[in-house]
């Protein structure tokens, strides 16, 4: 079997744990497995790496921060390396560009356009375990390019795609995914199997145990991913097609996601072209907006709403602020203080009710809800920040989550 396996920063935040990861790894092979290794960072060390860029700057390049957080995995390839080579395995580090990940131009964010796997099978064939850094590739300029925040699951799910892999498994610091973040809610419960779809909208809704982009990817190329713990051998959660699952649950769970900002444009000229205006200026700067919510129409003016991460806010007030003329607006607010807390079940579609139960148990705790979407799987709702936690307890309470099938 050809194996993709993908570590994490917290699997080898330290030489203790990467020795660890060694031996799982040579463990893997002596299961006469081809073994390709993906790894994160170690530990805090991209954050560090920003912070030491916030002691230089306020306003860094983003081709150079793609640079500088490009080394840390690199520190981790080696290291890790080095380790598998002491237990006597044949081993070979390769960064992003050595691999030949080609992404799009978009530095801190970049897409993976292409892998080419030359390289890769000529290691394989030779007998080596590859270990590649995670979250980096080249573009066509041969500048380095990074695929933003939790990107090595992208990169694992693209070599296993690229690879045609048996399996793609992505070890972290928790067993599998939950019906609630553990941390927060101790009596939440681990997921056996869940679909793609179900796992796509909790990992974008902000349960960080996988990559939003890395589920796209393992769902158009029908890669089922082994999500587990590197601090055991227990099995984990099986993420695959929803056609070969059981029934799903209504809700199978709650996620919650700090990194929002929320923009209000007020009195908004009420007419044909005015949100592709606002919303096609976002898109030029790369600001992926998210909840959009237009208030009724009074007169011929209206009030416009969006969300988007904290890291674009400045970005998006620069783009408001230029179109303010244009769009007719008096003014505008904006509030990084706000959180999003979503329910999401494939089950959901066929049970009404469900928003009516949410809203309920938000209403109980006495939180106000400032925005909603819906999809079909999903329900959103944006609160203040202080109170998430509150939201999320009482939303795994309300649907029953700690009770396997009992909602």
């Amino acid at each position: 079997m050809l194996i993709v396996q993908k570590y994490g920063g917290s699997s080898v935040a330290d030489a203790g744990r990467i020795r660890q990861v060694a031996r799982r790894v040579a463990g893997a092979r002596a299961d006469g497995h081809r073994v390709v290794v993906v790894v994160s960072a170690m530990g805090d060390t991209t954050d560090e790496l920003i912070q030491l860029v916030k002691e230089v700057t306020d306003s860094p390049p983003e081709r150079e921060m793609d640079v500088i957080l490009s080394t840390g995995e690199q520190v981790s390839i080696a290291l890790l390396a080095m380790a598998i080579k002491d237990l006597g395995e044949p081993v070979i580090s390769l960064t992003g560009a050595q691999v030949g990940i080609l992404t799009d131009n978009v530095h801190t964010k970049a897409k993976i356009l292409h892998v080419n796997t030359a390289r890769l099978m000529d290691e394989l064939n030779r007998g080596n375990i590859v270990v590649v850094a995670g979250f980096q590739g080249i573009n066509s300029a041969n500048d380095i390019t990074t695929l933003g925040r939790g990107g090595s699951d992208t990169t694992a799910v693209a070599l296993a795609a690229a690879l045609k892999a048996d399996l793609c498994e992505i070890y972290t610091d928790v067993d599998g995914v939950y019906t609630a973040d553990p941390r927060l809610v101790p009596e939440a419960r681990k997921l056996d199997v869940v679909s793609y779809e179900e796992m796509l909208e909790l990992a974008n809704l902000g349960a960080v145990v996988l990559h939003p982009r890395s589920v796209e990817l393992a769902m158009q190329y029908g890669i089922p991913l082994h999500v587990r713990s590197s601090f055991n051998h227990n099995s984990g959660t099986v993420v695959k097609e929803a056609e070969n699952m059981e029934k799903a649950l209504v809700v199978t769970g709650v996620a919650y996601d700090m990194n929002v900002a929320k923009v209000g444009l007020y009195n908004v000229f009420d007419r044909p072209g005015i949100a592709y205006k606002l919303f096609k200026a976002l898109a030029d700067e790369n600001i992926n907006v998210d909840m959009i919510v237009q208030s009724a129409m009074r007169g011929d003016r209206n009030d416009i709403s969006f969300t988007c991460t904290q890291g674009d806010l400045k970005k998006a007030l620069q783009v408001v602020e230029r179109l303010l003329p244009e769009l007719g607006a008096s003014g505008y607010t904006s509030d990084d203080s706000v959180a999003k807390v979503s329910i999401v079940g494939a089950g959901m579609v066929s049970n009404p009710g469900v928003a009516a139960r949410m809203f309920e148990a938000i209403y109980e705790e006495g939180i106000n809800l400032e925005m909603i979407s819906t999809s079909e799987i999903k329900i959103s709702c944006i609160i203040k920040a202080h109170e998430a936690g509150k939201a999320v307890k009482a939303l795994h309470k309300k649907f029953n989550l700690a009770q396997e099938h009992d909602q």
